[in-house]
């Protein structure tokens, strides 16, 4: 048994205990073969957390800083990490995550490409969308919500936030010709963000209908 198939389900009953994870849609991931999974971002629990809901494993990119830290470089990348430099175009980076679509394997990208400080999703950048037209992979849009309660930017100690991680139906792009190649990435990279934001409305509307209303008697004696 490999590393992952070792850690993945204590990690997992770690999540369930801690922030008690619920995930929705896990059947709209393929069972097998090449598919960019893309999520919001709100904190450095997300690759984990979203890796732990899904039904198969993940690969993802990680800071190449962290690959230079004793033993936890070995474990990331044991746990599906591949390395990115954060400034400047990747090149490198980029034929890593083809590579990886390549290979049948599962790739998990931000789109937003840098966490969010905020609930508001943030603006897309062009390399998800890059990746999927050039691997032709299927894509399937994730919204993960309470990791940046749980972890904030800053944040040492993960609270114990219930999180909840929906998967949404697989997209497909194709290289359809436009004006250019870049303004073909970006336009994919839009697309993916509006299902990710169609996900984060229907999550928070099914959130609402199970917040019961208060009781009659209890409305009354606050009047």
């Amino acid at each position: 048994m490999t590393l992952y198939g070792i850690l993945k389900p204590l990690a997992v009953c770690l999540m369930r205990l801690w922030f008690r994870v619920e995930a929705r849609g896990r059947e709209h991931v393929p069972a097998t073969g090449a598919v960019l999974v893309v999520s919001n971002h709100r904190s450095v629990l997300d690759p984990p957390l979203v890796g732990g809901a899904a039904p198969r494993r993940l690969s993802f990119l990680a800071k190449a800083e962290l690959f230079g830290i004793p033993l936890l470089g070995r474990l990331i990348h044991a746990l599906g990490a591949r390395p990115v430099r954060r400034e400047g175009a990747d090149a490198q980076a980029l034929r890593t995550a083809l590579a990886t679509l390549q290979a049948g394997e599962a790739l998990l990208v931000f789109p937003e490409g840098t966490r969010s400080e905020t609930e508001e999703l943030g603006e897309a950048k062009a390399g998800a969308g890059m990746l999927a037209v050039l691997s032709g992979a299927p894509v399937v849009p994730v919204y993960i919500a309470g990791t940046g309660q749980a972890l904030p930017r800053g944040g040492v100690i993960p609270r114990p936030v219930k999180v909840r991680v929906r998967f949404g139906p697989v997209l497909r792009f194709d290289g359809a010709p436009v004006a250019s190649r870049k303004e073909r990435y970006r336009e994919v990279a839009e697309q993916m963000m509006h299902a990710i934001r169609r996900l984060q409305v229907e999550a928070e509307a099914e959130l609402a209908r199970h917040v019961a209303p208060p009781a009659v008697g209890e409305t009354t004696r606050r009047q």
